[in-house]
């Protein structure tokens, strides 16, 4: 692609233009050389629909439990009732971090947890019974309620693919949740696939939680992994999926690009990383395919050497941070301290300021996104533009 040709498709989406359907195709095919063009393009978008302001969410990690129903050819998350320790967090435990990350300025309370034990460990359900429920996320509503009410945080749930009915009981006390995409490929899930053994990663059923989430008016975060043995094609795809959900409902609030990193003692611990040309590329294609207005995040923990290459490339988010917690999905990547992230934020010509985990223009907006009870606490949280009263100096080792 010319540089002429990538200069009036921005001109096209920055007068509201969305990118058509061929030229997203037609992203897949630029080259390296061609890339610095792109990511420019991109940059440039970014900039008119975000300014220089960059954001994080300065949260708690909650794995509320690791037994999963699913294997993915890449998780080490996941534990069998053998290996797991406690079967889940108890609400004595989920309290005990939840007010460690308040003491520390957090805001956000991250709850992360496998998909629906309860279906293949008869523990995981006797476990549940016991205490009153019957789904694992009859629990997560409960304890979700409890970090809601008796903390200053804001919960924000990851329990992969809901129904209808679940994901309403979660909105009263979540202000916005998050179930990452990952790819729309039908070859990933097929023999010799990493998600051949997963059938809540099935792109129809993803695809179907989150059009609910629009149908229901809860902020989403979503994303796409990079690496796992998709194609650049299918990426394009996964990208315009969540664009035409976006387009019916306006819920999706940001959107991930994240990358994948080989673990060990995985099916695909000898597989390569991610490269880092790859990930640029995608970020810069997800910022001329979702537009000007899409909050786009890269996780800086994966990419430790060069996150900051990324605000090149259009994004302008770097997703949740803990002071507190590990990332326990992806354990042997720490989270940079928040000191270090402002400064090659800001050496990047960027202003590094906190949010919550619902997006500023989330939080006013008409048409019912927040629930009375979040709506009152939010606004005790928040500075006129949306973000963290206080700023990024409320943090120690930062001012």
């Amino acid at each position: 692609m010319a540089p002429s040709d990538m200069d009036a498709l921005t001109s096209g989406i920055l007068r509201g233009n969305a990118l058509p359907e061929t030229e997203a195709a037609s992203l897949a095919d630029i080259t390296k050389d061609g890339l610095p063009a792109l990511c420019a393009a991109a940059s440039e978008l970014r900039d008119q629909g975000k300014g220089r302001t960059v954001t994080f969410s300065p949260k708690v990690f909650i794995p509320l439990t690791m037994l999963c129903r699913d294997f993915c050819g890449y998780c080490t998350f996941r534990r069998d009732p053998e290996s797991a320790g406690d079967l889940y967090m108890s609400p004595e435990q989920i309290l005990k971090v939840a007010r460690a990350g308040q003491a520390l300025g957090c805001t956000e309370a991250l709850f992360t947890l496998g998909e629906r034990p309860e279906q293949r460990y008869p523990e995981a359900k006797e476990w549940l019974v016991r205490r009153g429920y019957q789904t694992t996320l009859q629990y997560l509503t409960d304890m979700c309620r409890m970090v809601a009410e008796e903390t200053s945080l804001l919960p924000h749930a990851n329990p992969g693919t809901m129904s209808r009915r679940e994901m309403a009981a979660l909105r009263p006390y979540n202000p916005s949740m998050g179930m990452m995409l990952e790819s729309t490929s039908p070859r990933l899930y097929q023999e010799g696939g990493p998600h051949e053994f997963a059938p809540s990663k099935r792109p129809r059923v993803r695809l179907r939680t989150l059009e609910i989430g629009g149908e229901l008016g809860v902020p989403f975060t979503t994303g796409i992994l990079v690496g796992i043995g998709e194609t650049r094609l299918e990426r394009v795809d996964a990208l315009l999926e969540i664009r035409k959900l976006q387009d019916a409902h306006g819920h999706i609030q940001e959107v991930i690009i994240q990358n994948f990193r080989a673990k060990p003692n995985t099916p695909m611990g000898r597989n390569l990383d991610a490269q880092s040309e790859e990930l640029l590329w995608t970020v810069a294609a997800a910022r001329m395919i979702l537009g000007p207005g899409m909050n786009l995040q890269v996780p800086p923990n994966l990419n430790a050497q060069d996150y900051q290459d990324y605000l090149g490339a259009g994004i302008n988010d770097w997703g949740g941070v803990s002071p507190l917690t590990i990332d326990f999905v992806n354990p042997e990547a720490p989270w940079p301290g928040l000191a270090e992230l402002r400064d090659r934020t800001q050496a990047m010509g960027f202003q590094l300021q906190p949010r919550l985990p619902v997006y500023p223009e989330y939080i006013g907006m008409a048409g019912g996104y927040l629930s009375q009870q979040m709506k009152s606490k939010i606004a005790a949280m928040t500075d006129d533009q949306g973000y963290v009263t206080g700023g990024i100096e409320n943090y120690a080792g930062t001012s």
